[in-house]
């Protein structure tokens, strides 16, 4: 197997098909056979209250020092909802990004975008210069409807006014018992991309009863948090990828091409 190619690896991607697709196609590319069960859906907040909250803030931009986006669909959904009401971006106004992926989606937008180059948690950008002396400032947050505190705590803690933007609801596909089991075994999976916490725990909860195979088929994940919790729940073969973006997933799996043995 050359540096090149991912041929002999059966990966399985488990976000929703839309945002797997350009790695789908990447990783297919390069030889890789992909299967695709989503373990989680996103669906954008409809509430006529809930929109109207969100519709304020965003209407009240110009107020705030800085928009923290926490995922690529905060992102996507966020500057939707931005583009609607500012045909040009507030002065002054400064994005940040958890992860590279959702730096993606905001460097398509003319503002200064600010993302780590040392991780993909909220540690690692509660670390930036820019967000250590907030004190008196606002600061816009948008995310999903409910999900970690750390980040607006921690913010807060240093003096800001952080106010929430939920833009999204999270649900857990409905499946058959034993589907994501047999397929694992039908297609052969020898390594699987779990994107997110809520992912993986979809994924142990699904396979709870299935847990034995899944314990030696490598698992890639974005963070060194979420590797923890991986090896706490006892899979063996976890790999902190640094990112859920497509070139940091590509890098892990060229990394254990050469140990993963097609399955037969």
């Amino acid at each position: 197997m050359t540096e090149q190619t991912l041929s002999g690896i059966t990966v399985l991607l488990t976000r929703p098909v839309a945002q797997s697709a350009t790695l789908a196609a990447a990783l297919a590319a390069l030889g890789a056979n992909v299967c695709e069960l989503p373990l989680i859906e996103i669906e954008p907040v409809t509430d006529s209250d809930a929109c109207e909250q969100i519709k304020s803030m965003i209407l009240n931009l110009d107020h705030y020092y800085a928009a923290i986006f926490i995922s690529t669909n905060a992102a996507k959904i966020g500057m939707e909802w931005i583009d609607r009401f500012w045909p040009q971006l507030p002065t002054g106004l400064s994005a940040y990004a958890v992860g590279p992926g959702t730096a993606q989606v905001l460097n398509e937008f003319d503002w200064p975008v600010f993302v780590s180059d040392k991780g993909v948690t909220s540690e690692d950008l509660l670390a930036l210069p820019g967000l250590r002396q907030v004190e008196g400032k606002k600061i816009a947050l948008f995310r999903g409807v409910g999900g970690r505190e750390l980040l607006a705590e921690t913010l807060r803690e240093r003096g800001a006014t952080v106010d929430y933007l939920e833009l999204y609801h999270r649900h857990t596909p409905h499946y058959s018992q034993h589907v994501l089991a047999d397929l694992i075994r039908d297609q052969n999976v020898n390594a699987i991309v779990v994107s997110s916490a809520q992912i993986l725990d979809v994924l142990l909860h699904s396979l709870h009863q299935d847990t034995a195979e899944l314990r030696i088929i490598p698992l890639i994940v974005p963070s060194e948090r979420v590797r923890q919790r991986a090896l706490d729940a006892g899979l063996n073969i976890v790999i902190n990828a640094g990112g859920a973006d497509e070139a940091s997933v590509i890098k892990s799996l060229r990394a254990i091409a050469p140990v993963i043995k097609p399955k037969t």
